[in-house]
């Protein structure tokens, strides 16, 4: 950024370079192109794309969003075209972005994700953002994501045939952080970001029934970000691989404290329903601090908190 010569935002991950260290996080910018014509896409250190599966699917029945106190709930259920129709619609105007492609890809079995992950590859993607954690969906991903031996074990399938940086999204209802943490890096995993959504509740007292027809949905937004900092520097110190930290990041100053907790980089996510510049926006705000406290790199700064 002109304005902040002195400053250099750029992360090196995972055999990438990356214009800066903020991505928009998946489901919460559709592809990219929808913002084109909002903000400067090349700013950001990527794109994660809406959530994709093999085959695509419609997503849940009644309602999909619902606003809480400092966050906001969602049942959308992985409502998606399939991995063909957005390799062959989706992929070549997100590769013209001027950003990386981060393919974000959940299945409902090992044998789905597998045959995915090939096609993504294939088709050039940057980075494949595995979902073993999504919770607003009946079947596959959630069950991924609860106990180590189960994530280990579909991480370690896609590893073989996967041929670009993997990275494993992981679920806050794991049953023990580190040891999945552990788990997923000995399978193979190159990264890790984390945190998804929280499994929540919503009741609509007129109707006397919850709001969400599946009654659970994902809480994410800031009344979460204290809890995912909390669980990135858990994984920070449980792995040596890069983590990717996200939850309820709103301003420069939240992300700067998942980089002070070790993340390599960030994604932003339910910000973006608030403000379609905030991927921008914070960028500039890091910069802006940065600049201020006489901070070159990122690389001064990361990992500084962990004592």
């Amino acid at each position: 950024m002109a304005e902040f010569a002195n400053v250099d935002l750029h992360v090196d991950l995972l055999g990438k370079r990356l214009a800066g260290p903020v991505i928009a996080a998946s489901g919460t910018f559709g592809f990219g192109p929808e913002y084109a014509g909002i903000e400067d896409l090349t700013l950001l250190g990527g794109i994660s794309g809406k959530g994709l599966t093999l085959h695509g699917q419609p997503g849940n029945s009644g309602e999909r969003l619902y606003e809480t106190p400092s966050g906001l709930m969602n049942s959308i259920g992985l409502q998606n075209p399939g991995v063909d129709h957005f390799i062959e619609h989706e992929l070549p105007a997100m590769k013209a972005l001027g950003t990386t492609v981060w393919a974000n890809l959940g299945g409902h079995t090992v044998e789905e994700n597998i045959e995915g992950v090939e096609k993504l590859c294939a088709a050039g993607v940057d980075f494949l953002e595995l979902n073993i954690s999504c919770p607003n969906v009946k079947q596959g991903g959630l069950a991924f994501g609860i106990r180590a031996a189960d994530a280990a074990g579909v991480v370690g399938a896609v590893r073989k045939v996967c041929t670009v940086p993997l990275i494993v999204k992981l679920s806050p209802q794991a049953e023990n952080l580190p040891d999945m943490c552990r788990a997923v890096e000995a399978a193979g995993a190159d990264g890790l970001s984390l945190c998804n959504t929280f499994q929540a509740c919503a009741i609509d007292i007129e109707r006397r029934r919850p709001v969400f027809d599946n009654t659970f949905a994902g809480l994410s937004g800031p009344a979460v970000r204290p809890i995912a900092l909390r669980m990135g520097g858990q994984a920070v110190g449980a792995v040596s691989i890069a983590v990717v930290g996200l939850g309820g990041i709103l301003t420069g100053r939240d992300a700067l404290e998942f980089i002070m907790a070790g993340a390599a980089a960030v994604q932003v996510g339910t910000a973006n329903f608030l403000d379609p510049r905030a991927c921008v926006r914070i960028t500039q705000e890091i910069a802006a601090w940065m600049d201020a406290h006489g901070v070159h790199s990122l690389e001064e700064i990361r990992g500084c908190a962990r004592g």
